[in-house]
């Protein structure tokens, strides 16, 4: 029998996969919920295509499962390796692409990253998130609007970071809450604190995503950025990151595809002795500032 060209598989093989397939599809047919049937049905149609496309052999099979456990077996409360899998394959930013589109302005989301921690500490205005993590001190302020221009009081906003080593709290052994926070905009919707000024890290590349990168001759590195995630009653929450203007690693590339030129801030270095905002007395420190002002867009665009 004759291989039709850019099948490699004869009209009698190509019969008997696709017969497999619409045995799975049908069996999601009386699926309650229309939704869930919708999903599982693209699903299998997308994975059978993709199985298909490359003809995948039994071994190559069974090395993604052994990929898959492996990824489960290192995630924890305080790594979750699937969501680093999501971002280094970039169906996390493809995820928020979809549900974030753009409207009238509103500011541009990224990815959340697997080092979010509910229950971040408090601080007030001008307070420092930085909970002793190492590194410069760097002042950030803005304002939180709706995409009318107009102020939003009381939004809350959590911001978290790695230290100038380029670790998380969260990856430290000894218990530490450090490099994160959440704090609350005035009644004019502006907002201040101090923050470290970021800078770039490699994504845990100790487990199955990094030897994935590793064997595709990725780089782990991630641009330097801080983390935002701002909400408020009737508007779209947003999670974001404000970039570092000048970083090399832009010009690299984000390892998880997170940059949008949006979100690139100028962190102004300030020489030590220069007179700091709210008047912080940093000695001999250098420091940086950096002005980023949030729009949020209305729930449920």
């Amino acid at each position: 029998m004759t291989v039709e060209p850019g099948t490699r598989t004869t009209p009698a093989q190509q019969a008997l996969e696709e017969e497999l397939i619409g045995r799975v599809l049908a069996s999601f047919d009386n699926t309650p919920d229309p939704r869930l049937k919708q999903i599982m049905q693209s699903l299998t149609t997308h994975l059978h295509a993709f199985i298909r496309d490359v003809r995948l052999t039994e071994a190559e099979w069974n090395k993604a499962i052994e990929f898959l456990t492996a990824v489960g077996h290192i995630t924890d409360d305080k790594r979750q390796e699937f969501v680093l899998l999501s971002d280094v394959l970039g169906a996390s930013m493809q995820t928020i692409a979809v549900n974030n589109q753009a409207y009238k302005g509103a500011t541009d989301a990224t990815v959340f990253g697997p080092f979010f921690v509910e229950d971040a500490p408090e601080i007030p205005l001008g307070g420092d998130m930085a909970g002793g993590a190492s590194g410069q001190p760097c002042w950030i302020e803005g304002t939180v609007t709706d995409t009318d221009g107009n102020p939003v009081p009381n939004a809350r906003i959590e911001v978290w970071e790695c230290d100038e080593d380029g670790f998380y709290d969260v990856q430290y052994t000894d218990g530490r809450i450090a490099g994160r926070a959440h704090l609350f905009t005035d009644d004019q919707g502006a907002y201040r604190f101090w923050a470290l000024t970021p800078v770039p890290y490699p994504i845990p590349h100790d487990g199955p995503v990094g030897k994935m990168l590793d064997a595709t001759g990725r780089s782990p590195v991630r641009a330097a950025h801080l983390h935002f995630m701002v909400s408020a009653d009737e508007l779209r929450t947003l999670v974001t990151h404000i970039f570092v203007d000048g970083d090399p690693q832009l010009e690299i590339g984000d390892s998880v595809f997170g940059v949008k030129d949006s979100l690139v801030k100028e962190f102004a270095q300030q020489a030590p002795g220069t007179p700091t905002p709210d008047g912080r007395d940093l000695g001999d420190s250098s420091w940086a500032k950096a002005r980023f002002d949030i729009v949020l867009a209305p729930e449920g665009v």
